[in-house]
């Protein structure tokens, strides 16, 4: 028994420790994302270029969290870990090399038809209100918003093939323990869109092309980059490329299996972000609002719940395959309960800072304080789904260690079908009219999404200890709101009665001196309440500074 306890404990260190290098990893490239908005935001106005751009990028990006880095991903890691215990090391790596080439046959065939079809994709999803600015945009060729836009997904399609290699070389490296080389690759796809987007805003207009073209020659060189920097770590583990392709092997089959039904099953995110662009290009300007709030809100997810999941999985497929349900359980209860901690005084300090954080952010050249209202209004209603966002994905990733797709397909289909009702009552029947209501729906969906995936994964395991998580969140709820009051409290004094909010000193300081101070608040509240969780994260920087 003692033993047992101590294995557990051990593996909730590990589970602590690698997220927390995951963790810094992805905070890096997420702020690297950000920095891209705010380089997009400075340049290029929300109603034209912006509004085009995010429209045109919104099409392959969504193919990438589809097939690349969410089911695409999953799938392979659940399967190569089966096949590692199973049938060897030989058979991974030769599942790993028919994967590969499996997915470049495939997804050069999708990226041809995006090409030739998105003329039809683009006007399927802008709505006419979208076409209202034009100004800018006829000086270099295009007689519409909408042409521009098709212009620029054409050219950043061939983005999906290298990104979705980019998720197979990190579903290989998480299976073998590598967390931090994967977690950083994003960073050089950011680094190169805002070096070269910079680059081509100069550029490109010298020869007669429109300024944004050097965004989206960013996006590809990116994708390019996010996949190459992961090589030599493949090959350091293993990984010898061969060109072998084989639709009878029952591994293969198995991977697809897993991917075939599961597209709405582990992206309803996705799919509702999808969706949503229908609804969001009623108007000019929404799409860069919406896509904005959703990056910075994405910086926590990423920071919290990607960090999570992506040490999780591999941990649950193991536990599942060798059958050690009652580990399975303590497994994910110890992720939901470590992802609780993190998420919820997040979310709270975004809706506190909500309007600092975009101004200081986003409200720079082109973009104007009517874009700093819109985009925080939507930034506090997304701040309320974070706890679904992050939680949705270990979730799914416990039926991914089962290899059941079933209820997350079905659950899904749902969710996805309700948010589509609900923005047709918001905007189109006026009920609404506003962008914040597409993101309630998106919120709401997500949420109860992830809450009837939680109820049915208990009933598959057994119970997942979740009557300890209602005290716990009670103790994070009392900790966050005392922290979310102080930011707000402080950051009212910095920009009303001392600095203003005229310039990056003052609108730095806005933000950043309410975070530091309520981070100290928040961390004696949790000593306070014995948050044990906390105290886990503690020891892990502990034991890192010490080294």
């Amino acid at each position: 028994m003692e033993n047992e306890t101590k294995s557990t404990e051990q593996q909730h260190q590990n589970v602590t420790r690698a997220a927390g290098v995951v963790s810094i990893a992805v905070m890096v490239s997420r702020i690297l994302g950000l920095a891209r908005e705010t380089v997009i935001g400075y340049y290029f106005s929300s109603r034209v270029s912006a509004d085009a751009f995010y429209l045109a990028f919104r099409i392959p990006n969504f193919l990438r969290d589809m097939f690349g880095e969410g089911i695409l991903s999953k799938a392979f890691i659940t399967t190569f870990l089966a096949t590692e215990a199973e049938d060897g090391e030989t058979a991974a790596w030769n599942l790993a090399n028919r994967i590969f080439n499996l997915t470049f046959l495939v997804l050069i065939g999708i990226t041809a038809l995006g090409i030739v079809f998105a003329p039809i994709v683009v006007d399927v999803l802008a709505r006419d209100d979208f076409n209202e600015s034009l100004d800018t945009v006829e000086h270099f060729g295009f007689d519409s918003k909408v042409e521009l836009a098709i212009y620029l997904t054409q050219l950043m399609f061939p983005y999906l093939l290298f990104v979705s290699f980019a998720a197979i070389a990190m579903g290989l490296l998480n299976s073998k323990g590598r967390f931090g080389i994967p977690a950083c690759a994003s960073a050089f796809f950011n680094v190169s869109s805002l070096a070269i987007g910079i680059g081509g805003y100069y550029v490109c207009p010298l020869l007669d092309i429109h300024p944004v073209t050097g965004m989206a020659f960013g996006v590809i060189i990116g994708g390019i980059l996010q996949f190459l920097i992961q090589v030599p770590s493949m090959s350091r583990v293993g990984f010898r490329y061969h060109p072998m392709l084989s639709l009878r092997d029952p591994r293969v089959l198995q991977v697809l299996h897993l991917i075939g039904p599961a597209v709405l099953g582990v992206a309803a995110v996705q799919v509702n972000l999808l969706t949503n662009t229908f609804f969001i290009t009623s108007d000019s300007g929404w799409l860069t609002w919406i896509t904005r709030a959703y990056r910075v809100m994405h910086l926590p997810i990423g920071i919290f719940g990607v960090a999570i999941s992506t040490v999780a999985l591999p941990q649950l497929a193991r536990l599942a395959t060798a059958g050690e349900t009652e580990n399975f359980r303590k497994a994910i209860s110890y992720a939901l309960r470590l992802m609780l901690v993190l998420t919820i005084p997040a979310a709270i300090g975004l809706m506190a800072l909500s309007e600092p954080i975009c101004r200081l952010l986003y409200e720079w050249g082109a973009t104007v304080e009517e874009d700093t209202i819109g985009t925080a209004g939507i930034l506090f209603i997304y701040a309320f789904g974070l706890c679904g966002f992050s939680a949705l994905k270990i979730v799914t990733d416990g039926f991914y260690a089962y290899k059941d797709i079933r209820a997350p397909v079905i659950v899904s289909i749902c969710a996805v079908t309700l948010n589509i009702c609900l923005n047709y009552l918001f905007i189109f029947r006026g009920f609404f009219l506003d962008p914040r209501a597409v993101v309630f729906s998106t919120v709401l969906t997500v949420t109860l999404n992830c809450a009837i995936l939680l109820l049915l994964l208990r009933r598959k395991v057994g119970g997942l200890g979740l009557r300890a998580v209602v005290p716990l969140t009670l103790k994070i709820l009392t900790a966050s709101v005392v922290m979310g009051f102080l930011c707000w409290l402080i950051n009212a004094v910095i920009e009303s009665g001392w600095l203003g909010t005229e310039g990056i000193i003052p609108r730095t300081i806005g933000v950043f001196v309410p975070i530091g101070l309520g981070l100290i608040a928040l961390a004696g509240m949790y000593k306070f309440l014995k948050v044990s969780e906390f105290d886990d994260i503690l020891n892990i920087f502990k034991q890192r500074l010490g080294k």
